[in-house]
């Protein structure tokens, strides 16, 4: 009976707006016809400059969120881009007819003020209303004021009334812009120039991840969504353009989890001349740079876990790395039967198809990953999972490559390029092998990408990482889903 009688109210809520906009339109005072409103300052900025502003009229725009009514003075508070901001309504100030118009507006309706800018005898910052404007009129009922929208699956899927009702969220969507923004600034005062490459192809190349498919129409010809920028970025390399970046979508057919979105936004960058040693210098002084831009410090916490992006970032081979978390020592090792049967020995689970290398990296993943909260490259990666990267000439077993861990989590990913157009060729064929043996995630051979690498690549370091787990971890934000606008969720039904 409570939530039929919870139902029953919220429709007579939703009843009687409609009724006062009716109302008003029957007036020929209709909010929607509307179409603009002369904003002088935001809420914020009023506060932070009340010295230089009390006594002066100003104008503000933005949805109230609660209003007191009492007799012929009122109070309410407007919200905006910047804040909130308290605004004293007086039927003296207004006029009657105003001041009753004012009294029919509703919580979450649109409005502007323009009125004098005074402190109340409590000392809050607020704006003597003369005018008081009715903008939109809201047609809906915005979550309980104290609880406000907490539930959470809610909250992602109705994510412009989470930003209404949850101040911390604008400002987590603030600071992505802001990161965002340093990111582009960092490079482009390093010489890089910001590029565009296609998102529909018709090899989806450049990292291990199964794509989607679609069908263009047009051409009567299955194409597939970027799962990487990698392979036309280096072909700018070898058009001359020696420092490229991007910044854009990607999209990988896989799960749903914290840190996992199927479309989500990676910043590649290619630079001729330079190698995986180059990137991680390159690395450590573009985190260090977003972070102090945009937090205004080098020491980030996450989690409660403090992590200092001004000192020196760990460097650590993958075989190194193991030894010391696994004890098992990969150097020793020098058979697949014997990586099997070490596997075996550590409860490390691996299918016929991995070699070597790749029970290193499983071995890697289960026993080291969680301990690299602080800021750490992981070096030298075996080649059997690098189908794109140098080898390293003392031992071609392993390649210039390194991963860069923060809180457990792998956070970019980087070469020195593989230019070698026949290495090249005999890396796709063994990824070609892989596909055959049902490996989804296997790379298939672009013959495009060889030619563009026969005409010659310069020595070139490259590297990729996730903008939405650089905003998690600058933003302290618990889930991939808090940092994307509008993430992937199941259909309701």
């Amino acid at each position: 009976m409570a939530d039929n009688a919870a139902v029953q109210d919220y429709g007579e809520l939703i009843r009687v707006r409609r009724e006062k906009l009716a109302a008003l339109q029957a007036e020929g005072n209709d909010p929607f016809e509307i179409t603009k409103y002369d904003v002088t300052h935001h809420s914020t900025d009023i506060k932070e400059a009340f010295e230089t502003l009390e006594g002066a009229c100003v104008c503000v725009a933005g949805r109230m969120m609660s209003k007191r009514i009492m007799g012929k003075a009122s109070f309410c508070n407007l919200q905006d881009l910047t804040g909130n901001i308290q605004s004293y309504v007086a039927r003296d100030s207004l006029g009657e007819d105003a001041y009753k118009a004012f009294k029919k507006m509703d919580i979450g309706d649109l409005i502007g003020i323009k009125g004098t800018v005074f402190k109340t005898k409590t000392g809050e910052v607020s704006i003597h209303a003369e005018e008081v404007t009715l903008l939109s009129k809201s047609l809906q009922v915005l979550p309980e004021k104290f609880h406000g929208l907490t539930n959470t699956d809610m909250r992602y899927r109705q994510r412009y009334v989470d930003l209404i009702m949850n101040a911390e969220v604008k400002d987590t969507f603030i600071k992505r812009s802001k990161i965002i923004s340093a990111v582009r600034s960092y490079l482009n005062a390093q010489g890089f120039m910001e590029v565009e490459t296609p998102m529909l192809v018709a090899n989806a190349g450049g990292a291990a991840a199964r794509p989607f498919s679609t069908h263009y129409n047009a051409l009567d010809e299955d194409v597939k969504l970027r799962i990487s920028l990698e392979l036309y970025l280096k072909r700018l390399i070898v058009g001359g353009m020696e420092k490229v970046y991007e910044i854009g979508r990607v999209f990988r057919n896989e799960g749903l989890d914290t840190r996992h979105n199927p479309e989500f936004t990676l910043m590649e960058l290619y630079q001729a001349y330079t190698d995986y040693h180059g990137m991680m210098d390159l690395t450590e002084s573009l985190y260090r740079h977003v972070a102090q831009e945009v937090l205004g410090t080098t020491k980030i916490t996450y989690n409660g876990i403090e992590m200092d992006l001004g000192k020196p970032f760990t460097r650590i081979t993958m075989l190194d790395a193991v030894k010391q978390y696994s004890g098992v020592d990969f150097n020793e090792i020098h058979t697949l039967e014997e990586a099997r049967e070490a596997a075996k020995a550590h409860g490390v689970e691996f299918e016929p198809r991995h070699k070597k290398g790749d029970i290193l990296n499983l071995f890697f993943e289960q026993f080291v990953e969680e301990h690299l909260v602080q800021p750490t490259f992981v070096m030298d990666h075996p080649i059997e999972i690098s189908p794109l990267t140098k080898k390293k000439p003392e031992n071609p077993e392993y390649v210039e490559r390194f991963e860069f861990f923060m809180n457990g989590w792998e956070m970019a990913n980087a070469y020195s390029e593989l230019n070698d157009p026949i290495d090249q060729r005999e890396r796709f064929a063994a990824q070609e092998e892989l596909l055959a043996q049902g490996d989804e995630e296997a790379n298939h051979t672009d013959e495009d990408f060889l030619y563009a690498l026969e005409l010659g690549m310069p020595p070139t370091g490259g590297i990729g990482f996730g903008i939405d787990r650089m905003v998690m971890l600058l933003t302290d934000s618990a889930s991939i889903r808090d940092v994307l606008l509008f993430p992937t969720m199941k259909p309701l039904d």
